[in-house]
This record gives C-alpha cells, sequence and structure tokens, in this order.
C-alpha cells in the first residue's frame, strides 16, 4: 500500500510538470499560426487570444494523453535506474502489478480526456468556426482598410482606398472594381464620403470616372462624374454549415454518413488510446546502463506519434467509405491493445524468442 501511494505522488508530480512544459509549447504554436491566419485576413486580429485558447482548449485530450504517456514512463525509467523495480521484483511482484497504482492514479484523467474528446472538443470547433464566420461576414465598410485592396462579402467587388485618409467617414484616392451582369465596371475618384439613407450606408464618391468593359464584345465606355452612389451591404448571408468537428456527438450520429462516423470514431479513440499507452508504457520502459538514459523517452515519444498517425490514417480511411466505424475502432486501438498486452506479458513472464523456441521444439 506504502509503494502504491509513493507511485502515485510520483506520478502526480511528472504528470504535473510535463503537462506545464506541454500546454506552455503548445499554446506558444498555436499563438505564431492564429497570428498568421491573421495576417492572411482569416481571423480577425482582436479574436487572436479568443481562437488561441480555444484551439489550445481543444487539444487539451491529446495534450493530456500525452503527458500521461510521458510521465508513467519517466516514472517508470527512474525506477529501473535506481533499483526500485529490481526490489519490487524480488519481493515476488511482477511487472503487470505495476498496472494497478497507474490505473488508480490515471482514472480520472482518462475520464477527464473522455469528456474533452466528446464535449469539449466539438464545442470549441464550434467556436472557433462561429468567430471566424463573424469575421468572413463582416460588413463591406468594416473590410476596407487604407492601403489594402479588399474584396467584398459578395465577392463581386474589390476597393482601394488610399493611406492618407481625411476620417473615418472619408477617405482620398479610391479605386473601385466591379463585376455585374457580365460587365466590368472601373471607377476611380479622387475623395469619397460614406452617407446613411433609410438606414442603409452608402458610399458617395466625387471627381472621378468610370470605365465600363463588355467581356463579350470588347467595348469600352468612358464616364465621368462629380458624385456618384455605390451601395454598401452592411450584412454578409449567414453561413450556417458547420463541419464535422464542429458538431456535437450526438449531432454525428443522427447523420451517420462518413465524414460523421470518422469523426466520431476519431473522439471516442482518445480515451481509449490513453488506457492503451498505460499498457503500453510498462511494455516498453526499460533502462540500458549502456545506453543514454532518455531511451525509454524517445522510444515512448516514437510509438506515440505513430499511433496517433495510425487514428489519422484510420479517420481519413473511414471519411472516405474504405473501412467501417467498427473496423476502424477495432482496427487501430484493438490491434495495438493485443500489441500492448503481449508485450506487457512477455515483460512480466520473462519470455525470450529462444525459449520459446525450445518449448515449441520438445513439445513437437
Amino acid at each position: 500500500m506504502l509503494f502504491d501511494s509513493s507511485i502515485r505522488k510520483e506520478l502526480g508530480r511528472s504528470f504535473g510538470a510535463t503537462l506545464v512544459v506541454l500546454i506552455t509549447v503548445v499554446m506558444t504554436m498555436m499563438l505564431i499560426r492564429t497570428l498568421g491566419q491573421a495576417t492572411k485576413g482569416t481571423v480577425s486580429p482582436s479574436d487572436v487570444m479568443l481562437v488561441m485558447g480555444f484551439t489550445v482548449l481543444g487539444q487539451m485530450s491529446t495534450i493530456l494523453t500525452l503527458s500521461l504517456f510521458v510521465a508513467v514512463v519517466g516514472t517508470l525509467s527512474r525506477m529501473y535506474r535506481d533499483s526500485e523495480m529490481a526490489i519490487w521484483f524480488a519481493s515476488g511482484q511482477g511487472l503487470s502489478s505495476q498496472l494497478r497504482p497507474v490505473l488508480r492514479f490515471a482514472w480520472p484523467i482518462v475520464a477527464v480526456i473522455a469528456v474533452l474528446a466528446l464535449l469539449v472538443w466539438p464545442w470549441s470547433n464550434h467556436q472557433i468556426q462561429q468567430l471566424r464566420a463573424q469575421f468572413e461576414q463582416r460588413s463591406d465598410i468594416d473590410r476596407i482598410a487604407p492601403g489594402e485592396f479588399q474584396e467584398s462579402s459578395d465577392g463581386t467587388r474589390v476597393i482601394f482606398i488610399d493611406k492618407d485618409t481625411v476620417t473615418t467617414e472619408a477617405a482620398s484616392n479610391i479605386f473601385l472594381v466591379e463585376q455585374r451582369q457580365g460587365r466590368e465596371y472601373v471607377t476611380s475618384a479622387k475623395s469619397a464620403h460614406l452617407e446613411t439613407v433609410d438606414g442603409l450606408r452608402n458610399a458617395v464618391l466625387e471627381n472621378g470616372q468610370r470605365v465600363e468593359t463588355d467581356p463579350a464584345t470588347g467595348q469600352l465606355k468612358l464616364t465621368h462624374f462629380e458624385a456618384y452612389t455605390v451601395r454598401l451591404e452592411d450584412n454578409a448571408p449567414a453561413k450556417t454549415s458547420l463541419t464535422a468537428r464542429a458538431l456535437s456527438t450526438p449531432e454525428l450520429f443522427q447523420a451517420p454518413n462518413p465524414v460523421n462516423l470518422a469523426e466520431a470514431g476519431w473522439r471516442a479513440g482518445l480515451p481509449l488510446a490513453a488506457l492503451n499507452l498505460l499498457v503500453l508504457a510498462l511494455a516498453i520502459t526499460i533502462v540500458n546502463p549502456r545506453a543514454g538514459q532518455s531511451t525509454s523517452l524517445v522510444v515512448a515519444l516514437l510509438a506515440f506519434v505513430v499511433y496517433y498517425n495510425l487514428m489519422s490514417v484510420g479517420q481519413s480511411w473511414t471519411a472516405s467509405g474504405r473501412i467501417g466505424l467498427t473496423g476502424y475502432v477495432l482496427g487501430v486501438h484493438g490491434s495495438v491493445f493485443v500489441l500492448a498486452v503481449l508485450g506487457l506479458a512477455i515483460r512480466h513472464h520473462r519470455w525470450h524468442l529462444k525459449d520459446l523456441w525450445q518449448r515449441r521444439g520438445a513439445t513437437a
């Protein structure tokens, strides 16, 4: 009992330290990624921190799984290195008996991973898509930025204003390109200001010219004007379509197409992966005095990467209809579970390939 409690305390310390490091690394990476999206115009600069926070929150299930896996591998490596495992084995306990204290420590974390995967992951993705949709649906006036070519919400208009704008309601040196009814209109003006008529905001261009081009005939029409009014839409059409990642788990099964089933399999597989990695950690952790102390950690990280790549491949195959949901879950997580249990049994009973071959020969 004392030995079990000491293991759980050490696992707790290792898990906490690993979790802090991984969250810091992921937050830094997500901040750089979100800033890049804001630079490209897919995310509002004012929503950078919100998008980063939702993204990190959505990735917490993976972060917790990796932190738990690294904590178990690091703790067992330290016990092997300090000969504590030798004492444990000498007391008549095998390697599989370590599974009980590890599971007693890990089950609340696995439960949190399940909640994050099934509930928080779709919620965070839904919030991110809403923020992006609101930014894409902003009015044409809000899209205008001095010194930049900006496209309208419906994609039929491109506008440019000079950096030396007078006020937020007036601008100078305006360039406007429109596509309407199969014709192209290129308009330029020295100045412009905003007016509100019947609750709609219009841009009044002053002292300019407009060139109308008919692509079918190639005819040009030049018009000079002192004032020209352009209607600016205040609200873009709403976009309500959501990707499978943003749908809640019950909604995925209400519309059981391959893409939704693949997403459901991914979410259900995250807590299963956490449990499989606990068994795998016991099977692969070993310390070789002639090798580096981080050998087990490198092997663990490699196993984690391979496992999650298999999950991604299985998800893509399920989404394309090549395999079903049951085949995805059993094929990936079931095979890893069998390999982990087999490796743990070999380590627990200290089986060797040579001994197994000799036993087979004697039986024959």
